[in-house]
């Protein structure tokens, strides 16, 4: 149960709804829809163990469920309807070991948010759009319209005020604290009138936090009439390339990868950010003959940092955003003429010798106690067998 969901709508339900749910069920669903989207979550029914809500219950985050606000616990009763602040929503279902009951169904959809403002963080930049109807009618001109540092111009187009602000430039502040990394700025209005002001100065606040697998986007306004709220999440960009050695000079882009039955493979995880104060670690890299299966039929080349394949090695890059690594592929090519891998990789601090990045090798249980660390998935392929390889084998 549980997963990341991204479709527009659907149902949620407890395991074996509408018949008894299990003990000690935990089930974990985070609702993504499309930027500038809200989560509309209606519930249909309910019938759990019912009192303080203790024991078997529903909670609904604004967000991710360890960083966000929670919108609500409930095991029984009505049947109400959340609306998030953003284009993210998190759903956990917790039962304990004693009793079960019918469970839970729910239903979500996605809503337009406020076209007033958009904000998108993007893999180098902030990208921050003020509507110019909404400015006029508000009675603020778009000459009015700066950033904190105003020597960074904004694009002024026939209806929007759009900012492309940099992680490391035009005022931006980046702090951290347990979890997050956050960047922030702030987009000034200010009133037109020089001597008398019949309105307020808008101060609007962006802020992008990067959270464990997620850009969290926030904007909020100072100001004492009107407020805004904006936020968005979306997911690090993160791509792994084949190199044809281990100079890493040429791409590979052939889909798919024709291999030799006992060739080296070379591959380069890179992060595309702006700011340069992270770094990649590979964390794990399973081989698969099914692009959507990593577990039925897997081969483990790397796992928790442990390496599972002895032709496994790892090479300097001279960008703490990228990392780079080789293997053999006779292991699992010579069972499955067409692989895929799936890997996943850590972004963290740099420097920060706390976090997973810097840990190596480390149990299951003990891979939890970094500070800011974040994962992300990647799966590339597929690697096919050079036809007079996979000749040969079928026939010795």
């Amino acid at each position: 149960c549980g997963g990341s969901i991204s479709d527009s709508s659907g149902m949620l339900q407890s395991p074996f709804y509408p018949g008894g749910y299990p003990n000690n069920a935990d089930c974990v669903w985070e609702l993504q829809v499309e930027n500038n989207f809200r989560v509309m979550l209606t519930f249909r029914d309910i019938a759990m163990q019912s009192g303080r809500c203790e024991y078997d219950y529903i909670e609904v985050y604004d967000g991710p469920p360890h960083s966000s606000p929670l919108l609500g616990r409930l095991c029984s009763g009505s049947f109400p309807t959340y609306i998030s602040s953003s284009n993210m929503m998190t759903v956990r279902f917790h039962s304990d070991s004693r009793y079960t009951f019918r469970g839970f169904q729910a239903h979500y959809s996605s809503i337009p948010a406020d076209d007033n403002t958009t904000l998108l963080c993007l893999p180098d930049y902030m990208h921050a759009e003020i509507s110019r109807d909404y400015l006029q009618s508000e009675g603020y001109s778009v000459q009015m319209v700066t950033l904190n540092d105003n020597r960074c111009k904004p694009t002024v187009t026939s209806h929007e005020v759009i900012f492309n602000i940099p992680y490391n430039g035009c005022g931006t502040i980046r702090e951290e604290n347990n979890d997050t990394i956050n960047y922030s700025n702030m987009i000034k209005v200010t009133s037109s009138g020089y001597i008398i002001k019949r309105k307020k100065n808008i101060h609007l606040h962006i802020s992008c936090k990067m959270l464990h697998n997620t850009w969290m986007q926030t904007m909020y306004v100072a100001e004492d009439t009107v407020n805004m709220n904006e936020n968005q999440f979306g997911r690090y960009d993160i791509n792994i390339t084949f190199y044809d050695s281990s100079l890493f000079l040429r791409q590979v882009h052939d889909s798919p990868y024709y291999i030799d039955l006992n060739q080296n493979l070379y591959l380069q995880a890179y992060l595309h950010s702006s700011d340069p104060n992270l770094i990649v670690f590979v964390d794990t890299c399973v081989a698969s003959p099914d692009p959507h299966d990593f577990n039925t039929l897997a081969y483990d080349i790397i796992r928790n940092g442990c390496v599972r394949d002895s032709s496994y090695a790892t090479y300097y890059s001279p960008y703490s955003h990228s990392a780079r690594f080789k293997f053999n592929a006779f292991e699992f090519i010579s069972r499955h003429t067409l692989v895929y891998l799936q890997c996943e990789l850590v972004v963290c601090r740099l420097g920060d010798y706390s976090s997973r990045c810097y840990q190596g090798c480390v149990n299951r249980s003990k891979r939890d106690t970094s500070s800011a660390e974040k994962k992300v998935n990647v799966v590339v392929g597929p690697l096919q067998l050079r036809e007079g390889d996979a000749q040969s084998r079928s026939t010795s």
